[in-house]
């Protein structure tokens, strides 16, 4: 399954109201949710264009009394559970859940690199799951950005432990933003994240179709916008949001008109 290896394979959000992010996330998105038991345990699929897109649990007990919030977590795939395990923590990060098995379906651990962003493994049993879907397509995640502590010794974890490449990068008033690519395709990027973000995260931005669309739904739902519309390259905006329990997440899409009205039109930022 060499062709899974360092590409975001799967999503999944734990929260404290899976009843109400379910509703959220079905107007914003327009994802349908489905619940499905795995391994016992309660686990609701988000499902999109008659596919599954990510997956939605419940924040254990334990992590709450631990001081853990919302959020959102990205599996990236990989050859051997076991063996980047190991290498996580012989590259300096460490491993919060060991490597776990789901009968059948895939085994996978839950990480945080040097830096202490969180993130996943996750390796297929199944052959027919070995090619990602497209991350162009609506409802699907478009963009992985790392804010880190230190961009660069995060890249040197990354690329040593995923073998991602470097994909060009960007120079502008918040430093370096560098790209990276996995099986010779740009999916993300990172860059040292500004103080008032008090710890390095992963941000995952989802397609949608009109992004002013989009935001009035995020916010007619209980969610919140936490800045102005960006515009990239593409002719496209960007967006990022927290949903009603507080798990950040970003959008991104097109705009079918200048923002005057709802949003004014802001400077593009090159990325």
């Amino acid at each position: 399954m060499a062709n899974l290896h360092g590409r975001f394979v799967w999503y999944e959000l734990a929260t404290t109201d899976t009843r109400a992010a379910k509703a959220f996330y079905a107007e914003v998105m327009g994802w349908i949710a489905q619940d499905t038991p795995v391994a016992g345990s309660a686990y609701t699929l988000f499902i999109n264009g008659g596919a599954p897109v990510s997956g939605l649990v419940g924040l254990p007990e334990e992590a709450k009394q631990s001081g853990l919030s919302p959020s959102w977590l990205g599996y990236v795939g990989v050859d051997d559970v076991d063996a980047a395990a190991e290498r996580i923590e012989a590259l300096g990060g460490a491993v919060h859940v060991p490597p776990t098995e789901i009968p059948n379906i895939s085994r996978f651990c839950v990480a945080v690199d040097p830096q202490s962003a969180t993130f996943a493994l996750f390796q297929w049993f199944n052959s027919g799951q070995e090619q990602p879907a497209g991350q162009g397509m609506p409802g699907r995640v478009g963009w992985h950005e790392l804010l880190a502590a230190d961009w660069e010794k995060a890249w040197a974890f990354y690329c040593e432990l995923f073998g991602w490449q470097k994909a060009g990068a960007d120079t502008g008033a918040m430093g370096t933003y560098q790209l990276f690519s996995a099986g010779g395709e740009t999916i993300g990027g990172m860059f040292t994240k500004p103080s008032t973000a008090p710890v390095p995260f992963w941000l995952y931005y989802f397609n949608t179709g009109d992004i002013d669309v989009a935001m009035k739904r995020v916010k007619a739902r209980g969610g919140e916008i936490l800045d102005s519309p960006l515009e990239v390259p593409g002719d496209r905006w960007i967006v990022r949001c927290t949903d009603p329990q507080g798990a950040m997440f970003a959008l991104v899409g097109k705009r079918s008109h200048d923002g005057i009205g709802y949003f004014a039109r802001v400077p593009s930022r090159n990325r």
